[in-house]
């Protein structure tokens, strides 16, 4: 008889996903895992496979729960520059216990030049992001909201860049008016 599962696997999830963000993947152990997880090692394997698959679960993870904090928070009454805003903010977490920055960029500069799944979500992930905020860009400019020469999809892939470059500077400073500052300046383009 198969024995049921003594923890709720999103929990145990959520809690991988906070020791990738936090120590890599490489850097992470199995021993790591246990212990933040609080489950047996046998039960990590048996349920989420090896670590790397497991790590792909955990950035799948953390990328619906990024989808769904930027839908949430960047409501469609807003205007534009106050959306814009709010996507770049959201990486600054007011949780003190959450890693900073953004799992997905760490994975994009950890592993993606070897590791060809994680790349693949990488990559999957950036041009969702990128095609969302390319999404607001036009009905900013349907609603009469925004007039730029460039085209909005180069508009968009620079602010994607910029958002991506947020996200490494969001890890490595405390400075809040220097992150506000670059918030500003990238958003001058609009």
């Amino acid at each position: 008889m198969a024995r049921t599962k003594e923890f709720d696997e999103e929990v145990v999830l959520d809690k991988a996903v906070q020791i990738f963000w936090q120590k890599g993947y490489e850097k992470t152990s199995i021993q790591d895992l246990v212990d933040t997880m609080g489950i047996h090692r046998r039960s990590i394997y048996d349920t989420f496979g090896d670590k790397h698959a497991l790590f792909l679960r955990a950035l799948d993870r953390y990328s619906t729960e990024l989808e769904q904090k930027i839908v949430t928070n960047i409501t469609p009454e807003l205007p534009i520059k106050e959306k814009l805003e709010k996507l770049f903010t959201l990486v600054l977490s007011e949780n003190v216990d959450a890693p900073r920055g953004c799992l997905i960029v760490n994975s994009a500069t950890e592993l993606s030049l070897f590791d060809e799944e994680v790349a693949k979500k990488v990559k999957t992930q950036f041009a969702k992001t990128e095609n969302y905020i390319y999404q607001l860009l036009v009905a900013a400019e349907k609603k009469g909201e925004l007039t730029v020469a460039l085209s909005l999809k180069d508009v968009a892939a620079y602010l994607h860049n910029a958002w991506v470059g947020f996200r490494v500077l969001a890890k490595t400073t405390d400075d809040s008016d220097k992150l506000q500052t670059i918030v500003d300046v990238s958003l001058a383009i609009i």
